[in-house]
């Protein structure tokens, strides 16, 4: 009687992770394509091929359009997987990469190596913000993993909150003395694919690949603590180190994704959330998902920003807090109890 609703789940879950690999391709495409300067798919495959440096529109594409959709795919993917491994090491549908800190951190160092380093580039202050969102949810693990008890998910969390509302206060308190860094900061501060280049993907593209392998790595235990942390201890499984494996994909993940776009909110809680009501539970299944999802969202967010304001244009981070904010308050409203 079992095969049934598994083979339906399995069905369900086939479809959804083709319809996300599409929506991922289809992003690609318009994110290639769309802007204040158009260039139709004939030509973007001919720059792809055939660069021709005197050629504006080719120019456009390879200098300006495929950085900004790379660095999209990767902060959108990173995103998805790091809100996946923080909810199901929280037990928590509503946890973000946010809970350790990672934001507050690579936003308070940013604004130090503006204020005190004048580094005002991103491919030089991408390594401030990285290395504070390491050193941030480093803080909040080792907080939070004091006592008998271990990192339970409410120290964690309640740690985390103290971490980034202290951080958060030094941040107003640089941005109140040294107006200067205002201009630079806030232009990253809201979440943006546009400024960048491949050498700041360089920076942070092995770090986010090796979290992409140890989030996977964590899927089987985070089912098994889905169960019950003495459940899981109980059927052999060492809670301790898919905690410690789990943050460390964090880290790198939501790190690396705040390092290149800068603080985006809202697309770590929603993907996982929303394909949690879909397909269940099992975050093998919410992982593979969650990759081309998280990265589709990502472009679909900043090609609707190109578009919606011309001549100028609305941030992605700005579009994915219009988007996320309504879907996830419906998610809630449908009052259906979501399994973790």
């Amino acid at each position: 009687m079992s095969a049934r609703p598994r083979s339906a789940g399995s069905v369900r879950f086939v479809v959804v992770f083709v319809g996300a690999v599409a929506l991922a391709m289809v992003a690609i495409v318009l994110s290639l394509g769309v802007g204040a300067r158009p260039v139709a798919p004939s030509v973007v495959l001919d720059a792809l091929v055939n660069y021709n440096p005197s050629n504006n529109d080719h120019v456009v594409v390879v200098t300006q359009r495929i950085p900004r959709t790379l660095i999209g795919l990767l902060a959108g993917l990173a995103l998805a997987l790091a809100g996946t491994v923080m909810q199901g090491l929280t037990r928590n549908p509503f946890a973000d990469p946010g809970l350790l800190g990672v934001n507050a951190g690579a936003s308070t160092a940013v604004l130090v190596a503006i204020t005190v380093f004048g580094v005002t580039r991103p491919e030089g202050f991408v390594w401030f913000a990285f290395a504070a969102a390491a050193v941030a949810a480093l803080v909040v693990a080792a907080i939070g993993s004091r006592g008998p008890d271990g990192a339970n998910p409410a120290k964690l969390a309640l740690t985390g909150a103290a971490v980034t509302a202290g951080l958060t206060a030094v941040t107003l308190l640089i941005l109140t003395t040294q107006s200067a860094a205002l201009d630079v900061y806030r232009f990253w501060s809201v979440g943006s694919l546009t400024g960048r280049g491949l050498d700041t993907v360089a920076v942070v593209l092995a770090p986010l690949l090796i979290g992409v392998l140890l989030a996977l790595t964590t899927a089987r235990g985070l089912n098994l603590i889905a169960l019950g942390e003495d459940t899981a201890t109980g059927l052999g499984h060492s809670v301790a180190r898919t905690r410690g494996v789990g943050i460390t994909a964090t880290v790198l993940l939501a790190g690396g994704a705040t390092a290149l776009a800068g603080p985006i909110v809202f697309l770590g809680l929603v993907v996982p959330h929303a394909l949690r009501a879909v397909i269940g539970g099992s975050y093998g299944r919410l992982m593979a998902a969650g990759i081309p999802f998280g990265a589709a969202l990502l472009l679909f967010a900043d090609v609707i920003g190109r578009v919606i304001a011309p001549p100028g244009e609305v941030q992605a981070g700005v579009v994915i807090a219009f988007v996320g904010a309504p879907v996830l308050i419906a998610l809630v409203l449908r009052g259906k109890r979501v399994a973790m």
